[in-house]
């Protein structure tokens, strides 16, 4: 990771309109755009591309070749692992029973992460549609896929397919992208399925889609 000092700077971009506070690291090779906010103390990976009108909140934690297109809301308690796509628009939660004051409305709940704050992980390889908003408490797994414009309530196995309001698993994904399978992977009992696109094989299994 580059940390302060002149050769750190050589080693990432950063637009000049980006604010980005103390204790923050940015791996090398990264692009931080126009007018993007960097809370202290969040960790930022290696090629990462971060782009403008993005928050991340302090102490989130972002692997490595990570693409966060324009206008995402990442708050506290978020983890983004390697190889992953956040399309624009996307907005992180991390509390299910909000409120701006305490009980009495006698004064702000603060914002820093509390017994109410429950984390998140975008596990490797996941991609996020534009415009979809995160629930908090559960991982995304690996190489799943979430359409545009969704809610995600709950968990998202690796490699399904889920879209809609709430999102559901409709299918399931290659980690090249493409679909390989068109109804939910729970309804399937046990199938072998190829990828038309680069013919790698995985298995489904009442919901669990592994690579062979």
């Amino acid at each position: 990771m580059a940390g302060g000092g002149r050769r750190a700077r050589r080693a990432y971009f950063v637009h000049p309109t980006a604010l980005i506070e103390k204790r923050v690291r940015i791996g090398r090779g990264t692009s931080i755009w126009d007018n993007v906010h960097i809370r202290h103390g969040a960790v930022i990976g290696e090629e990462c591309i971060v782009g403008e009108k993005t928050y991340i909140a302090y102490d989130v934690r972002i692997g490595n070749r990570v693409k966060i297109n324009a206008m995402v809301y990442i708050c506290a308690a978020v983890t983004i692992e390697d190889g992953v796509m956040i399309s624009a628009s996307t907005t992180f939660t991390n509390d299910k029973f909000p409120r701006a004051c305490v009980a009495d409305l006698s004064r702000l709940r603060p914002s820093e992460p509390d017994d109410e704050t429950l984390s998140t992980t975008v596990r490797r390889g996941s991609t996020i549609g534009a415009g979809c908003v995160i629930g908090c408490g559960f991982d995304l797994g690996e190489y799943c896929m979430v359409g545009m414009g969704s809610i995600v309530t709950k968990p998202v196995p690796p490699f399904h397919l889920v879209f809609g309001q709430p999102a559901r698993s409709r299918g399931a994904v290659c980690r090249c992208g493409h679909p390989i399978l068109t109804e939910d992977p729970a309804t399937v009992a046990n199938k072998v399925l190829t990828c038309v696109k680069c013919k790698e094989r995985y298995r489904c299994r009442r919901g669990e889609v592994s690579r062979i």
